[in-house]
């Protein structure tokens, strides 16, 4: 039995069939209802006891909550294709989703609760995961795949941490926010760098251009090595002059990487170049994070091309391509996903104006609507792809204007 069988010998709701359905579905659920809990906080109101201040709420749902969701549908999806074993789904699957859900739960409601609790229930699924990814690298011997699964334990240490700051008092600029931002930063610029050249020259070559992507080569290794250091100094020292310095020179490297992929030939499908917009954010993200750190850019505004450009938008490239892609589906993005994209991109960019201009605080507002339109969006365009049956979902997409 290959991947493809035990999926299709699932004969409950299509949601469980494979990972990627229902966390990819829930992540851009969560991220609009979760952005519009923050706009009702920012006003003042109060309508459900969260656990932590506003402030590590919000910042801990986007870079913890949304993030769960992905990455676990990621892997789910992503893992047994890179060792040939069988993927979770069914009842088991639902199971992870619980996980997931009731960490969402304790964090709205769970002002009264023990923080132990509320830590426990949040940390079930990140566990989970480490332990299904582990087993399969370990059975499967796919040890190229060992520094994702450091990774994955890293967000998870981050994850934990930022509970415990949050029990003594403010989180949201600490390092438990630092360090599971640098190992999703390290985690898109290690799998990124495999993805965004891959799916490049696949779709160029069917458009037999002549210049293709550079094949991964020891200069790869030289950027990924400056990237993982600078990220360790914004992780440990983040206002530092090393910081400043290390963090412009990954800007620098990453941009130069990415002129390596050939992303101007993709401007016919938005579906290839919203990966090197990403990919691009990424870079900059270093850039103004290394110019917060010489004082010419507020710190909120520059990580947030870090937080809604790069991981935003590199999560939404991300799933509205394999959601397509396992479903069936033609890779092409149609107009209102290209929209998508552009809105977060947009989003992006006003939230970093909001920071250079404090006193204009409709650039927030815009930011924040933005968002709630890419990632609702997804949730409304994808649910019949991601609800679905196979042959279902094909209808639905041959039936859509391209």
């Amino acid at each position: 039995m290959n991947t493809a069988t035990a999926s299709r010998n699932w004969t409950g709701p299509a949601l469980l069939s494979y990972g990627f359905r229902p966390f990819f579905l829930l992540s851009g659920v969560w991220a609009a209802f979760a952005m519009a809990f923050w706009v009702v906080l920012l006003a003042g109101a109060d309508p459900l006891p969260i656990a932590f201040a506003p402030m590590d709420w919000h910042v801990h749902a986007f870079v913890f909550g949304y993030l769960s969701a992905v990455i676990a549908g990621f892997l789910l999806t992503a893992v047994p294709n890179w060792t040939g074993r069988l993927p979770v789904v069914g009842w088991p699957l639902a199971g992870l989703v619980a996980l997931w859900a009731l960490g969402r739960v304790a964090l709205l409601v769970g002002a009264n609760w023990p923080a132990g609790l509320v830590a426990a229930l949040d940390l079930a699924l990140p566990l989970a995961l480490i332990g299904f990814l582990a087993r399969e690298i370990v059975t499967g011997r796919n040890w190229r795949n060992l520094p994702v699964l450091g990774l994955v334990v890293l967000f998870a240490l981050a994850n934990a941490l930022f509970h415990l700051e949050a029990a003594q008092g403010p989180a949201h600029d600490g390092y438990g926010l630092r360090l599971g931002l640098g190992a999703v930063l390290m985690l898109i610029t290690l799998i990124g760098g495999r993805v965004v050249p891959s799916f490049t020259r696949n779709f160029l070559a069917k458009q037999q251009a002549q210049r293709l992507p550079v094949a991964m080569n020891r200069a790869d290794g030289v950027v990924l090595g400056l990237t993982g250091a600078a990220l360790l100094a914004f992780v440990t020292l983040p206002e530092s002059g090393l910081t400043a310095s290390l963090c412009l020179a990954a800007g620098g490297a990453n941009f130069w990487r990415l002129s390596r992929w050939q992303g101007h030939q993709t401007r016919a499908e938005p579906l290839v170049w919203v990966l090197h917009a990403a990919y691009a954010m990424l870079a900059l993200g270093f850039v103004t994070v290394g110019a917060a750190a010489f004082a010419l850019l507020p710190h909120s505004g520059a990580r947030h091309v870090w937080l809604a450009g790069a991981i935003g938008l590199m999560t939404l490239a991300v799933m509205t391509r394999a959601s397509l892609g396992h479903a069936g589906l033609p890779l092409t993005a149609t107009r209102p996903v290209a929209a998508l994209y552009l809105a977060l991109i947009a989003a992006t960019l006003a939230r970093l104006l909001a920071g250079v201009w404090p006193g204009e605080g409709w650039l927030l507002h815009l930011s924040a609507t933005l968002w709630i339109v890419a990632f609702g969006g997804f949730s409304v365009l994808y649910w019949p792809i991601l609800t679905r049956p196979k042959r279902a979902a094909k209808a639905v997409s041959a039936a859509r204007p391209a």
